[in-house]
């Protein structure tokens, strides 16, 4: 955790985070200690903040908003985890390499869901302030503009790669009969979706830990950026993997190492969707 310079008159503030963003503030109020977390605010999960609003928070703020997120996130991973088991069986249990292609853009689409849900949240978080009733009301932004905020960068990040991966699975239910064809049309988004949820997932553990790194295994905050920053990873390897040379000679293990990075990266992604959803019964314990 990094300690960034307070501002004068900020009631004694003390501002952490990593570079240019700020994730976490504590301060005094009244003689009383309160911690802002930017992931926590941005959710609605800061139940002490939310008292003193003195009024409802809008619905992509609440408990059902998120587990609703979460729900989708692990529907999806499951669809992929699916897909990634069925593909190491031989013979496929009788599927297709079309039908396995559906399974995984089926998948594809929850996750999508969920990934706007959780930018559009972002793109609407409410600004800080030490009096959140005095935050004035802001127009909703289907996309926003937050450059400064990890967890917009993150989000959007990972909004972008589920549209990348619904090019890639929907390409992949019929498979191109050429290399090059399969590299451009289903390798090519793989790989620019993996790489941007790997950008996201260490975003989002950034804007969880409030340094560049941290190793925190009791906060669920903390769990679910680090089990979804593996899955971000396990995607990664699996794209690398995927990669369809010209003479296609590559040993049979490749494509099997491959699914089998796949499905731990879709189980990274389910139980990081299921610990989202048991977040939303939880707030920030502020005191």
């Amino acid at each position: 955790m990094s300690l960034l310079p307070e501002r004068p008159g900020s009631h004694g503030m003390a501002s952490f985070g990593a570079g240019p963003f700020v994730t976490l503030r504590r301060f005094m109020q009244h003689g009383r200690l309160i911690v802002w977390s930017a992931r926590q605010n941005r959710k609605g999960l800061m139940r002490a903040a939310r008292a003193q609003e003195h009024a409802l928070l809008p619905v992509w703020r609440t408990a059902g908003y998120n587990r609703i997120v979460g729900g989708l996130f692990a529907v999806g991973a499951l669809l992929f985890l699916v897909g990634a088991l069925l593909s190491l069986v031989p013979g496929s249990l009788g599927c297709s390499g079309a039908q396995l292609g559906m399974i995984f853009f089926l998948g594809s689409i929850p996750f999508t869901v969920a990934a706007y849900m959780q930018h559009f949240q972002s793109a609407n978080a409410p600004a800080f302030s030490v009096q959140p009733s005095a935050v004035q009301a802001q127009r909703l932004a289907l996309i926003g503009w937050h450059p400064r905020s990890a967890g917009w960068l993150s989000t959007l990040a990972q909004f972008i790669g589920t549209l990348a991966f619904n090019i890639n699975t929907y390409d992949s239910i019929g498979t191109p009969p050429n290399w090059y064809l399969q590299d451009t049309f289903v390798w090519a988004p793989d790989m620019v979706g993996s790489v941007l949820f790997l950008v996201s997932g260490y975003l989002a553990m950034l804007e969880t830990s409030h340094a560049y790194w941290s190793w925190r295994p009791k906060e669920l905050a903390w769990q679910i950026a680090f089990i979804n920053l593996w899955g971000c990873i396990f995607f990664m390897t699996a794209a690398v993997l995927a990669y369809v040379p010209q003479h296609l000679h590559e040993a049979a293990w490749v494509a099997t190492l491959a699914n089998v990075h796949l499905g731990l990266g879709a189980l990274g992604f389910m139980v990081g969707g299921l610990l989202l959803m048991k977040e939303s019964r939880l707030a920030d314990p502020l005191s």
